[in-house]
């Protein structure tokens, strides 16, 4: 059992509902009007479905949705990586305001629609009273027939964009060629003047640095000279000065500890001053006017600001321009290159069809098994000697889908040619035609709830009691609820709600009540011969319910 609670707050006409259901199959009754489906509604909302001020009961501020699932293990790998708390029940939420807006959680962690709905289609399917509508569209029948045949169309879908994107780089080329052509020249143009300075990453900074030193090389060699006379001189250098102290102190230092340590200081800074005059020396050895190189830096430097001031970028920045040039360059003639990409549009295409002629042959195995399946749940239906028939043809345009359009073709009884399903002209047909392949297809997936919606409108008699044995066999193995207003269908339940509506001088309310076996027998007798009641009615109902017990 997957549904294991419905909680409801100010919903439509629903002010408070706490509602526990039970495994096997489920009937939910009620008068016309009643508000059968309002469950149904609430339960499609708490899965993710698009929501709207309409659901807020009149004169309420929001609603409030709760269902309450077991959880499922194939789930809890996908809950886990989703942030949401991995418990054994699985609960939903949803709350809407009176403006539309929305709300939703998943086992009390904020969630959005599509994860609801991500969930739902794990938890549930819906098959609605006028579910053969959407049969009538190439890709439903499509997307059932590959869920009945267990195909995978993924991989084909991603070999379709792959092709789509190769073709449309190919015609964008063909059509953009003399641009391209003349952005190309352009880039060639600008990366050969730049070529002719051949800037290096960080010349810049260094031919600034020896442009200084260059332009100033007089004062330079002055200044060095000074300070290496005012180490040497004789007289006046420091370095002689400081000689002198040094041996004085050291002359004295027998008598006093302190002009010890006085010494060892100068000693140290003798030691420092010798460094400094030979570091001088070497400068002024090294260093010489040079205004040739001047010159040339001079030159260079000039190239560099022109290039900088033509292109409005500083002159730093040259390198990294040239480089991004280059780079559009090799985009620009991969681009150019038509016939690589020819190449390479004609091969995904190659790709692409090989798989959509194998996922077709895939289909081609799956067409007749869908047709005697859903063939055979035809004949308890009402339809003895109607046929379903599956055609395949190929599509007009390939597409992600692939290669193949399919249609439902139907025939309600023995000798009808078989004819699109949205042409059979009988509501009670496409009812049983609907239930059928409802029934048919139920069994894929690995939802474990299945709800069905009114699917039995428009049959009674006997195919009534077969669609009745048929949702309590879906029962043993799944949990089923099923909005029906049959009592044939409803009897053969093994748990019976019942929607009423009450009115009062405020408002108008709907309520669920699940019904024992006495109070069930007068629900399905009301559903037999209305409201009033009678001794035969009540009797039909209790026979009903013993046969569909036996």
């Amino acid at each position: 059992m997957a549904l294991k609670r419905i909680a409801l707050r100010d919903f439509v006409i629903v002010q408070a509902l706490d509602l526990d259901l039970h495994g096997g199959f489920t009937a939910l009754t009620g008068e016309t009007g009643a508000g059968k489906s309002i469950l149904i509604d609430a339960v499609q909302l708490a899965l993710g479905a698009r929501a709207d001020a309409g659901v807020v009961r009149e004169g309420a501020s929001q609603a409030d949705i709760c269902a309450e699932f077991e959880c499922p293990a194939r789930l809890k790998p996908w809950l886990e990586e989703g942030g949401f708390a991995l418990e054994d029940t699985l609960l939903l939420r949803r709350v809407i305001d009176a403006q539309g807006r929305s709300r939703a959680w998943i086992n009390g962690a904020p969630a959005t629609a599509t994860q609801l709905r991500t969930v739902g289609e794990q938890l549930l399917d819906i098959h609605g009273q006028h579910a053969w509508q959407s049969l009538t569209r190439p890709d439903a029948a499509r997307e059932l027939l590959d869920a009945y045949a267990g195909l995978q169309t993924q991989p084909l879908r991603k070999l379709w964009s792959e092709w789509r994107g190769a073709r449309q780089a190919l015609e964008h080329a063909i059509a953009a060629q003399d641009s391209l052509q003349r952005e190309r020249e352009r880039l060639q143009w600008q990366l050969g003047e730049v070529e002719k300075l051949d800037p290096g990453e960080d010349e810049w900074e260094e031919l600034n640095a020896q442009h200084t030193r260059l332009s100033h090389a007089q004062a330079l060699l002055d200044t060095a000279q000074s300070a290496l006379f005012a180490i040497e001189d004789d007289e006046a250098g420091g370095l002689a000065a400081l000689t002198r102290a040094h041996g004085e102190l050291q002359y004295q230092e027998h008598l006093d500890a302190e002009f010890k340590e006085i010494a060892e200081v100068l000693a140290s800074g003798l030691a420092q001053i010798g460094d400094a005059r030979h570091s001088l020396q070497s400068y002024l050895r090294r260093t010489e006017l040079d205004p040739e190189r001047l010159a040339e830096l001079d030159t260079r430097l000039s190239l560099w600001m022109q290039l900088a001031r033509r292109y409005k970028r500083p002159p730093a920045e040259l390198p990294q321009l040239y480089a991004g040039w280059q780079e559009e360059l090799r985009q620009l003639d991969a681009v150019v290159d038509i016939e690589g990409l020819r190449a390479r549009a004609d091969a995904a295409q190659a790709q692409y069809e090989q798989a959509a002629r194998a996922l077709s042959q895939q289909r081609a195995k799956a067409v007749p098994k869908l047709a005697r399946a859903i063939t055979q749940a035809m004949q308890g239906l009402g339809m003895e000697g109607g046929r379903f028939e599956v055609a395949q043809t190929v599509a007009e345009e390939p597409g992600p889908h692939g290669i193949d359009a399919l249609a439902f073709l139907v025939a309600g009884h023995p000798g009808a040619s078989p004819k699109p399903i949205g042409k059979v002209a009988s509501g009670g047909e496409l009812s049983r035609i609907s239930l059928a392949i409802a029934v048919t297809t139920s069994e894929l997936g690995e939802a474990s709830t299945l709800i069905f919606d009114e699917v039995d409108s428009g049959v009674g008699g006997a195919v009534a009691e077969t669609v009745g044995r048929l949702m309590h066999r879906l029962g043993q193995d799944r949990q089923v609820l099923a909005v029906t207003h049959l009592p044939q269908v409803a009897a053969c339940a093994d748990h019976h709600l019942v929607v009423a509506k009450r009115r009062d001088k405020q408002a108008t309310t709907s309520t669920v009540m699940a019904l024992a076996q006495d109070t069930r027998v007068a629900e399905v007798a009301r559903m037999l011969g209305g409201e009033r009641l009678s001794e035969t009615t009540m009797a039909h109902a209790r026979e009903m319910l013993q046969q569909a017990r036996g």
